[in-house]
């Protein structure tokens, strides 16, 4: 896997994880407007041609940008671990999959990936992958047969619902998804392991980060530098899982 996004250098700042894959900060690219392009597509499009993370995993042949959150998260927290058994939810394409496999050490076995998202994901070295809407029924009794031991040391999860433009509905429907990978996370963690979850800005609902520092010793919201400034997109990270009596 090419990339240095392994444990050998520890990030030290704000784009430290992009400067090792060689991305580039300068880029300033302008698109003569096409007839056919809208105004947001047209600011979409260059906002990705101008986006130095874009370029950075294109050039490591990661599948997308998202990849440099989860390395930078990482970097700083360490719980993806070798050895490791990781559930990646909503993963297409496919980044935070090739992540989790390179660090755990599943592409030569060791470690373990099992990841689902309801769209198609191209097969990925070390990680097993199924086409599964992770709020269907079955869904969390597939993951549960993959996973070694029946139990995960990680669950990711990136998942977003489709927006409809009114914001107490957009944040609700993502608040839904973080709090069904909270209690499946609960359902299936070793003891010590680790939760990440995408939320929104405007906070973790109450009664998700209740259920959260009941289960974890540490619970702590992270923007990584590799988020959009722009973007309302926070991640709350859960450590230490703790045994149940």
């Amino acid at each position: 896997m090419k990339g240095k996004s392994g444990r050998g250098s520890k990030a030290k700042g704000p784009g430290s994880a992009l400067d090792a894959a060689g991305g580039q900060r300068d880029l300033n690219v302008r698109l003569k407007t096409a007839r056919s392009r809208t105004a947001s597509s047209q600011r979409w499009l260059e906002r990705q041609l101008n986006d130095p993370y874009v370029t950075a995993a294109k050039r490591a042949g990661y599948r997308s940008r998202a990849v440099f959150k989860l390395i930078e998260i990482d970097d700083k927290h360490r719980f993806l671990k070798p050895g490791g058994r990781v559930v990646d939810l909503g993963a297409a394409p496919g980044g935070w999959s090739q992540i989790a496999a390179e660090r755990v050490q599943a592409i030569g076995g060791r470690g373990q990936v099992v990841a689902i998202d309801i769209l198609d994901m191209e097969p990925l070295a070390g990680v097993e992958s199924a086409t599964l809407d992770f709020m269907a029924e079955g869904a969390e009794d597939w993951l549960k047969e993959k996973l070694r031991g029946g139990a995960a040391d990680v669950v990711l999860s990136d998942m977003a619902a489709p927006t409809v433009g009114h914001s107490k509905t957009d944040h609700l429907r993502i608040m839904g998804l973080a709090e069904a990978a909270a209690h499946f996370a609960g359902d299936v963690l070793a003891p010590g392991g680790a939760f990440l979850c995408k939320v929104f800005q405007g906070g973790t609902e109450r009664e998700l980060l209740d259920f959260l520092k009941q289960r974890f010793q540490t619970v702590r919201h992270i923007k990584p530098p590799a988020s959009r400034s722009d973007s309302a997109e926070l991640y709350v990270l859960a450590t230490g899982f703790k045994e149940q009596p």
